[in-house]
């Protein structure tokens, strides 16, 4: 797993944009740039039904992708969106680590 600021997993808040404020987990990061959270950036997407795989028609709501830069890391402790910095631990794990607290992200 390579070191990322945001992981798949991580709750996190949307900093900017029209779901500001909302609040959800990585479903995935696509790329270096993008991720995937849940219930956030939701659209309407417009399908054709697909007999051969059994798909229906119709209108769906499903989840887009946003700007890595647009959301932050959520601390439960502040209970707010935090920075995330990189430290070393004594037996040489590699951790992620709240900026506001010092708190370590990943146990």
């Amino acid at each position: 797993m390579s070191m990322r600021k945001i992981r798949k997993g991580d709750e996190v808040v949307v900093l900017a944009g029209k779901d500001k404020g909302k609040q959800g987990t990585v479903l995935s990061v696509i790329d270096d740039e993008k991720i995937l959270v849940e219930n956030v950036n939701i659209v309407k997407k417009h399908t054709k039904a697909n007999p051969n795989k059994g798909e229906p028609g119709g209108i769906l709501d499903k989840e887009m992708p946003l700007h890595i830069s647009n959301v932050s890391i959520y601390n439960p402790t502040t209970s707010s969106a935090d920075r995330v910095g990189f430290r070393t631990l004594e037996d040489g794990r590699k951790v992620r680590y709240f900026k506001s607290n010092g708190e370590i992200v990943d146990v």
